[in-house]
């Protein structure tokens, strides 16, 4: 059953213009350089993440679901996986912030002739009917600014048990590499943002935090099970990854050409022990976050 009143006394409510705010704060990120660097390099981060791609398609065989969800689907890798492996009788739905990523994912499905479908929305106030009997990530759930509402808004998409499958990443210093850019480039360039409590890429390694989230949310069974993923991408798109994507990608733009110089210089020999020939090779430590849909006890 649901908890009557989750996060331990009333149900989380988010007034129209905060949460018109916070999705206007998430959507300015999505649509603007990060967006824009996402949907130009969709190869390569599909490729450096399709270990991911592949575990979660696994994870549909097993579930066996007949609608599914992927949240946070960007240019619809997974989604588009998702939807071959079902062979037209799976009905897989991505969902994303980003125009240019979603306008990418549909591009995507046309030009394979494929049957998933793509809404540009806010996943944690989309008005979802509740016919989802699955829901897939791959990192698409660490960046919401109100997760709490985020899962109740997902549960209501769902019908009753229905199984939730997340990928998410664990903590930055079991991710050495993600952090390696940032690391090289702060003592030239103090604008590198430093990484913080809150929305971003290691927002769901707490399993404590994750789990309080999930069952205030009305999910139930909630396991964790740490995977890590060997994952790589051509060396010679090293520097596309490094000057183009993550909190480094974002602002580098923002340097004189003389600290870019620089700051590309220091940050390519600090990925050295990544390269691999010509392969640039990295461990992906993740968490499997599995859960299912409680049985409503009423309106959620």
């Amino acid at each position: 059953m649901l908890p009557p009143m989750p996060f331990g006394g009333k149900r989380e409510r988010i007034g129209m213009t905060q949460l018109k705010a916070k999705y206007d704060e998430q959507s300015a990120v999505w649509n603007g350089v990060a967006g824009h660097a996402w949907a130009q390099e969709q190869d390569l981060i599909n490729e450096a993440f399709k270990p991911m791609e592949d575990r979660l398609v696994e994870e549909l065989w097993t579930v066996g679901a007949a609608k599914v969800l992927d949240v946070g689907c960007g240019t619809g890798a997974t989604t588009l996986a998702l939807s071959k492996m079902g062979h037209g009788a799976v009905e897989c739905v991505g969902i994303d912030i980003s125009q240019e990523m979603i306008a990418a994912a549909r591009a995507r499905a046309a030009a394979r002739q494929s049957t998933a479908q793509f809404v540009c929305a806010d996943a944690q106030a989309h008005a979802f009917a509740a016919t989802f009997d699955m829901i897939v990530s791959r990192f698409g759930v660490m960046f919401f600014d109100e997760p709490g509402s985020a899962f109740l808004n997902l549960r209501r998409a769902c019908r009753d048990a229905a199984q939730m499958r997340l990928l998410v990443f664990r903590t930055a210093s079991e991710n050495p590499f993600m952090t390696t850019a940032e690391r090289a480039a702060a003592p030239l360039f103090p604008a590198v943002p430093v990484r913080v409590d809150g929305p971003g890429q290691f927002a769901f390694a707490d399993t404590a935090r994750v789990r309080a989230i999930l069952e205030a949310g009305g999910w139930t069974g909630v396991e964790f099970q740490p995977i890590d993923f060997e994952c790589s991408f051509p060396s010679g798109k090293l520097q596309t990854f490094f000057t183009r994507l993550g909190p480094l990608g974002r602002i580098l733009h923002e340097a004189d050409a003389d600290t870019r110089t620089r700051i590309v210089t220091s940050v390519r020999a600090a990925f050295e022990p990544y390269v691999d020939g010509d392969r640039v090779r990295f461990e992906a430590a993740c968490w499997m976050v599995s859960a299912r849909a409680g049985i409503q006890s009423g309106m959620l």
